[in-house]
């Protein structure tokens, strides 16, 4: 009897073997995408890029490496995302396991009694109605992967696996630039600070310059009075720039998991980064940048998804065993008392009310959006790549050209000032009119060098550089 249990049982394993032959589910090719003027007007071949340039090399200030480094150690979303990574290795884990038949023991003590109504035996037959039974068992079950089923589940798992680690380096090139950014953003605003107070100073020592020429009646009361609202329309500014660099410090702290206080800092002229701003083509996106590489991952758990989908079309077969000890004697537990059994069969759907074809239909659906979004991830890199290298051209072109501007207007100043001390050739309306020009463009011209240093920031983490 048992050899002919087995037969049959070898005949199914066979004739699994022989569906599987059949091939049902698919192997993942890497999508058609367009990549060609990923990187607007730019059609250089150098395949060199400074995403391959490792942060430390690229922030030569040791203030800001420090507090990059504190981000990196202590950001509080980069924490999360590194248990999202925990998870998915879990599930990974799960996946694999899935291969492996499951194994449980049971062991159990079982008292009945059966009811004596409308039981009619003959006198001096005493029956026991009474009954102890004793059982313990080791029972198992394994699926066989016969059209992919686990395979893709695995491969699913690992997609998603992957899709986490590309997340958390996703969130460390952009921890990385929102830090620089705030750090030079800070610096621009003290230089702002510093030369908003040194023409305070500057419209103090005017008023009382214009009370000198007024006792002198080199000019009247008017311009004492506008003399006097240039310097108090300075003033008001300091408030705000004091109050916009305390909003930038505490910010920075979220980023680093501190409390708000102040961040020591250098000075914004002794900033510099490299010049050599490369590129490189962009294909590399797919390479380099985390959130392109997070989303072609999830592009790869949905294919697999719908393979796995497919293959609830086809039966499943699974074996099981079970074997142990039964008495109803705890003395005879260990003798005469073993039993097994040992299943295997094919479980075939026929109708499931739908299911299986919606979970296909739903599961392809979600493939083509996650190809969508692919696509979607790597035009966004591409436009990012563009702003970010433009931005960067537009502040080196103004740079020649403010400095010109800041040096005219410099002369300006001293050519009015001077005129209105010895001649009647100009009114202090003139004065006025050049200093208020120099303030603005000595401002604008830090907000150019501020410029230049974030649009290097920001087209380091669009070309997908902080996480090598």
């Amino acid at each position: 009897m048992i050899q002919t249990y087995k037969k049959q049982l070898f005949t199914l394993a066979i004739a699994a073997t022989v569906f599987a032959s059949c091939k049902v589910t698919k192997t993942y090719e890497n999508p058609s995408l367009k990549t060609a003027g990923l990187f607007r007007e730019q059609t250089a071949t150098d395949t060199i890029t400074m995403a391959n340039t490792p942060w430390k090399t690229l922030f030569a200030d040791p203030l800001l490496s420090g507090l990059i480094q504190e981000g990196l150690d202590q950001n509080l979303d980069l924490k999360n995302a590194l248990q999202n990574i925990v998870q998915a290795q879990a599930t990974l884990q799960q996946s694999k396991a899935a291969f492996l038949p499951s194994l449980s023991l049971d062991a159990n003590v079982t008292r009945s009694k059966q009811s004596e109504a409308g039981l009619n035996f003959p006198p001096g037959i005493n029956i026991n109605t009474l009954t102890t039974t004793y059982k313990a068992q080791l029972s198992t079950s394994w699926e066989a992967d016969i059209w992919g089923k686990l395979s893709s589940t695995k491969r699913s798992a690992l997609a998603a696996y992957f899709r986490t680690d590309a997340a958390k380096r996703a969130i460390q090139t952009q921890l990385i630039a929102d830090i620089a950014n705030n750090y030079y953003n800070l610096l621009a605003l003290d230089r702002q600070l510093e030369i908003t107070q040194e023409t305070l100073k500057s419209r103090i020592a005017g008023v009382e310059t214009m009370k000198t020429l007024k006792e002198g009646a080199v000019v009247n009361g008017a311009a004492v009075v506008q003399s006097e609202a240039s310097r108090y329309a300075t003033e008001v500014t300091i408030p705000d720039l004091k109050r916009t660099i305390r909003e930038t410090e505490n910010a920075l702290n979220i980023l680093l998991s501190r409390a708000p206080g102040s961040i020591s800092r250098s000075k914004l002229a002794d900033q510099s980064l490299s010049p050599d701003v490369k590129i490189g083509v962009p294909t590399q996106l797919l390479e380099n940048r985390p959130d392109v590489q997070g989303a072609e991952f999830a592009f790869r758990a949905a294919f697999e998804n719908t393979n796995l989908a497919r293959t609830y079309f086809y039966p499943s077969l699974t074996i099981t065993a079970a074997g142990g000890l039964s008495s109803l004697d705890i003395k005879d537990f260990f003798s005469k008392s073993i039993f097994y059994n040992l299943v295997g069969g094919l479980t075939q759907p026929i109708f499931n009310k739908g299911l299986n074809k919606q979970r296909l239909v739903t599961a392809k659906s979600a493939q083509e959006q996650a190809l969508n979004t692919f696509q979607k991830t790597l035009l966004v890199a591409g436009q990012e790549v563009s702003n970010a290298l433009y931005t960067y051209q537009t502040a080196v072109e103004k740079e020649e050209a403010r400095a010109k501007q800041i040096a005219a207007l410099e002369k300006s100043v001293n050519y009015t000032q001077e005129l209105l001390r010895y001649s009647s050739a100009t009114n202090y309306t003139d004065v006025l009119t050049s200093e208020q020009s120099l303030l603005a463009a000595q401002l604008s011209g830090v907000n150019d060098k501020l410029q230049k240093l974030q649009s290097v920031v920001n087209l380091y983490r669009a070309l997908g550089g902080g996480w090598k």
